[in-house]
């Protein structure tokens, strides 16, 4: 093999670091029971098809600031029945 390949190159001149910021850092975040099960209701929820409406909310407020959310109640059963239609001859698609 070519050493080319393995070659390293560095910027020219001098250069330092000046900060580091690990990857992922377990000791900035504290452990704790609550986000371990939010994270676990959520990752239930979308196994079974059931979408997060907190990420709703939040698409909402951020790409249709003009339009009113559904509600909580609402936006679910828009989502089941966009997965399970209950009309005839509808195929079933989510689109969340």
């Amino acid at each position: 093999m070519s050493d080319a390949i393995y070659q390293v190159r560095r910027p020219k001149g001098e250069w330092q670091i000046v900060r580091c910021h690990p990857a992922a850092t377990p000791a900035s975040r504290a452990f704790s029971w609550r986000g371990l099960w939010r994270g676990l209701q959520q990752c239930f929820r979308l196994m079974v098809g059931v979408q997060d409406y907190q990420k709703y909310l939040q698409y909402m407020r951020l790409h249709h600031p003009d339009q009113p959310p559904m509600s909580e109640r609402e936006f679910h059963r828009y989502c089941l029945d966009a997965r399970f239609p209950s009309q005839a001859g509808k195929l079933g698609k989510c689109p969340c």
